[in-house]
């Protein structure tokens, strides 16, 4: 990027706020809820493809990559260590044995799952105590976070 195209001050101020607010959203939660029982061990990379694989049972390892964001052979190497855990099993698909399907170990699903759950209703119960002018625009952000992180991706 050159100087000439660079982000203005204002944007680049934008950006350091929707960074850290990200960041402070994240460990808020986590101080709230914890992380899931038995997975503490875990890196964050590895728990979210936990939590793309509980959200997308029967996920392919490429499919992964692509949600995530991450080379297929980073996402194989996930695999390989979760499946190692005894958190994801790993099955070929009956269409095309080339490709490999993934679930969660039935436990490590609903463990995952409760997770979920705990930091959904932490979440919720803090945007009901926001005004409802503020609940509304948030709903709105879901959505364009997601535009945002499509252009990152496009550089």
């Amino acid at each position: 990027m050159s100087v000439a195209t660079s982000p203005s001050a204002e944007l680049q101020a934008l950006a350091g706020a929707i960074l850290g607010a990200s960041g402070s959203l994240r460990r808020s939660l986590r101080r709230e809820v914890g992380r899931p029982a038995g997975l503490e061990g875990l890196t964050e990379a590895q728990r979210e493809l936990a939590r793309l694989v509980r959200r997308n049972a029967g996920i392919s390892v490429a499919e992964a990559a692509r949600e995530l964001r991450l080379a297929p052979n980073t996402v194989s190497t996930l695999v390989r260590q979760l499946t190692d855990a005894g958190v994801l099993l790993r099955a070929a698909d009956g269409a095309d044995r080339r490709v490999a399907r993934l679930q969660l170990v039935p436990s490590v699903r609903d463990t995952v799952e409760a997770w979920r759950d705990r930091r959904a209703y932490a979440l919720a119960d803090a945007i009901e105590r926001l005004p409802v002018r503020d609940q509304r625009r948030l709903g709105e952000l879901g959505p364009l976070l997601g535009r945002l992180a499509d252009e990152v991706e496009r550089g």
